[in-house]
Formats: C-alpha cells, sequence, structure tokens
C-alpha cells in the first residue's frame, strides 16, 4: 500500500543534501556593470560522514575552478575534489569545517524490486531540497538502452520520480529514509517520468577507493565482450551457442589473462566467482572490481560443454580523455512550448539524452 504521506521520509534525509555550485574557467567580462562574471553550474549531493565527505556525479563539478556546498541549513563552505571516476560518473567532494553534519543512511540497492517507492531529493532549477516521489521503473539499464558514453559502466535503476537539471548527483532514497541510488540521467527535454540513478552499491563499492586513491584502478579479464541477447542466429550456429544469458566472448587480448586461462572467442561466460552472469555490463562490472592480481573463477560454456577457468585478473588499460570538445556537453533545458513539439536542448529531438545542466 502507498504511505500516507512521504514527510518522515524526505524530513530524515533531506538534513544530508547538499547543493553544489561550481564556477568554471569560461568566465567572461560584463561590460554594462564594469564586472567580472563566472558561469555557475549546480547540482546536488550527500553527505556520507561527518568529517564532510560528499557523494556527487563526475559531471557536475568536471571542469569546475571553484566549487561551493550548500547545507540544508544554508551554511556554505568551499568543497575541494576528492576523487572521482567518470566511467561511472562518481565522484567525491570534501568540506572542512563543518559542524553538526548529518551523513545519509546508506541502502541496499540489490534488494529493491521493481515496483517499491523511492523518494528522489534534490536542487532542480535551483529549487533547493525539492522532494518528488515515484517508484522503481526497472533495474540494470546499461549503455544500450541508456544512450550515454559507450565506454562508461552503467547498470542505472530507472525511476519515474521526477528528475531535473539541478538533480544530477542526488539522493534517491527508499522508504527508510537510506539512499538506494544516486540521481545521474534523465531523458529528453525534461521530466518524462524517466530518469536513471546509480545503484548505491556501485557508489559504496567505489567510496574508499576514491578517497584513499583519488581514482579507481581497474582489474580486466582481457577480452571483449557482447551480451548473448544480441548474438545473431548464425553466429549461434557457428559457435554452437545454446543458451540464453551471458556474455560471449567476441575477442581475447593475445597474450593477455584470459588467453593464458584458455578463454577463447565464442565462448560464453556464465558465472564470475560464484556469481550466475546474466548481462555482459554485470560481467562488465564484477570484473572491472574484483581487483587486480587476483585470481576469479570463471565458469563458461563451449559447444555446449560447461567449463571452468580460473584467471588471474591484470589491470585495465584505461583510454586517453577524450578532448574537451569532443566531451558531452551539458544544457540547460529548452524554455517550455505551447505545443507538443519541445525540441530537446541538444538539438537531437524527444530522443535526445542529456545530465543536469553544468
Amino acid at each position: 500500500m502507498a504511505p500516507l504521506s512521504f514527510a518522515s521520509v524526505a524530513q530524515q534525509a533531506d538534513r544530508s543534501v547538499v547543493a553544489i555550485f561550481t564556477s568554471t574557467e569560461d568566465s567572461r567580462d560584463d561590460w554594462s556593470s564594469g564586472e567580472r562574471s563566472a558561469p555557475q553550474g549546480l547540482g546536488s549531493g550527500f553527505i556520507v560522514d561527518s568529517q564532510g565527505t560528499i557523494a556527487t556525479n563526475n559531471h557536475v563539478i568536471e571542469g569546475a575552478e571553484e566549487i561551493t556546498v550548500r547545507l540544508s541549513d544554508e551554511r556554505s563552505f568551499p568543497a575541494k575534489v576528492v576523487g572521482r571516476d567518470p566511467r561511472t560518473d562518481i565522484a567525491v567532494l570534501k568540506i572542512d569545517g563543518a559542524a553538526n553534519l548529518v551523513p545519509i543512511a546508506m541502502g541496499d540497492s540489490d534488494a529493491l524490486a521493481v515496483g517499491d517507492w523511492v523518494v528522489a531529493i534534490g536542487n532542480p532549477f535551483g529549487l533547493s531540497h525539492t522532494v518528488s516521489a515515484g517508484i522503481v521503473s526497472a533495474k540494470g539499464r546499461g549503455a544500450n538502452e541508456v544512450q550515454l558514453d559507450p565506454s562508461g559502466f552503467y547498470n542505472f535503476l530507472q525511476t519515474d520520480a521526477s528528475i531535473n537539471p539541478g538533480n544530477s548527483g542526488g539522493p534517491l532514497v527508499n522508504l527508510r529514509s537510506e539512499v538506494i541510488g544516486m540521481n545521474t540521467a534523465i531523458r529528453g527535454g525534461g521530466a518524462q517520468g524517466i530518469g536513471f540513478a546509480i545503484p548505491i552499491n556501485m557508489v559504496k563499492q567505489l567510496l574508499p577507493m576514491l578517497v584513499r586513491d583519488g581514482k579507481v584502478t581497474r582489474s580486466a579479464l582481457g577480452i571483449a565482450i557482447r551480451d548473448v541477447r544480441s548474438v545473431s542466429d548464425d553466429d549461434r550456429r557457428k559457435h554452437a551457442i545454446r543458451v540464453d544469458k551471458g556474455a560471449v566472448v567476441a575477442a581475447v587480448e593475445p597474450g593477455g589473462p584470459a588467453q593464458k586461462a584458455d578463454i577463447r572467442p565464442g565462448d560464453v561466460i556464465v558465472g564470475f566467482d560464484g556469481q550466475p552472469i546474466e548481462r555482459d555490463t554485470h560481467l562488465q562490472w564484477l570484473a572491472s572490481t574484483r581487483g587486480v592480481g587476483n585470481v576469479a573463477t570463471v565458469r563458461l560454456v563451449r559447444a555446449g560443454e560447461s567449463l571452468e577457468r580460473s584467471v588471474k585478473l591484470g589491470e585495465l588499460k584505461e583510454r586517453r580523455a577524450k578532448s574537451r570538445a569532443a566531451r558531452p556537453k551539458f544544457h540547460r533545458p529548452a524554455p517550455p512550448h505551447d505545443d507538443d513539439s519541445d525540441p530537446d536542448p541538444n538539438g537531437g529531438g524527444s530522443r535526445g539524452w542529456y545530465f543536469g545542466w553544468p
């Protein structure tokens, strides 16, 4: 049954939600006033511990020269970037000298079910501490379904709780006021009941590494993979693929960990360290976070035969960062229209995607 009110949920979690303001290097002269002004970016975040650690999206703070965090009690503090990971769009900030901080309670995103109630809290369009409610609409949305940078690691929760530009980095909470996701992406030119959040279990897994090292060092099997559902009938016959779930090995790195363990193109990986693999993105995440030098047990199917291989994981070679001009551009939303054409701000029609505004 639906709760009679979300008030207690919002009140408890809201104390841990912050507004994040950024100034970029693209400052310009304001000739009318004779003063210099800088474009302002806006996002959200949430307090992780009482020492002033704050989690948010990487795209909220990317390229920022100055970052200011405003707490729920209106106190403002300069923030520094402790660590960030563009491939998951997670960043960690730190503020100093702030007393009486209230860390948000951490939930378990794996325990969520489609249809569960959730509440989003953030600063859409600068309207601070806005609360919207909805349900978990879907789980496990990957790069093929959410049209973002294909080199990213995505396993989004989908929600119909209203999320708009400025919500980026804010918490998605359950009815116990526990954060179960970080609001990250939205569909088209405004709130359409389709928003996406990074599962909090992904955030919790990377936070210690980001705080300690400032970045994420990923492990790798040394293979290229694709989801078995995307394999053509011809390729299924060629490699005698008879399973409907798993990750198909498309290529193997010469001399890499997988080749040394006798994993071959056409093999279908259906298990990794005891966890069943249903999608390629699941294997990608598990292999990348297992740890460089650790040994993983890989269960695979080759021409109908079930096999196991022990693989000593190598280090994932990160791609060079793209030039700033080639990165995704974040836009303010288009003004409302009186008709239903309402083009999206990326110039891609209603099918475009964008994160919150910069």
